[in-house]
């Protein structure tokens, strides 16, 4: 059965595929795409609130070891060098910067 060179059967198969990871790719970009509309970040409440920033990481650790020996709940973040903080929960704020305010190890 001799073959048509002007016949362009043989480029439907790949087109369709290309086309349809198009389609894909477009849903994706859409699907995960972020709620804003607009150009401006969204704020939103954190769930840890910062109660004391150190410049130690050793002094943070003793902090929250202080504020974990009063039942309050904590952990550490280190944004730059030379700088902890030491974050709680909201409902235990105000216990934790009572302690912390008593704590003699910056």
């Amino acid at each position: 059965m001799p073959i048509d060179a002007g016949s362009l059967h043989y480029a439907v198969g790949p087109a369709i595929a290309f086309l349809m990871l198009v389609l894909i790719g477009l849903f994706l970009r859409w699907a995960f795409a972020s709620d804003s509309t607009s150009g401006t970040p969204v704020q939103r409440e954190e769930l840890l609130t910062p109660v004391a920033t150190l410049t130690r990481r050793e002094s943070a650790l003793a902090l929250r070891a202080v504020l974990s020996d009063a039942g309050i709940r904590s952990t550490i973040r280190e944004p730059a060098a030379h700088r902890a903080d030491v974050l709680v929960f909201p409902e235990d704020l105000q216990r934790a910067r009572a302690l912390a305010l008593s704590f003699g190890g910056r």
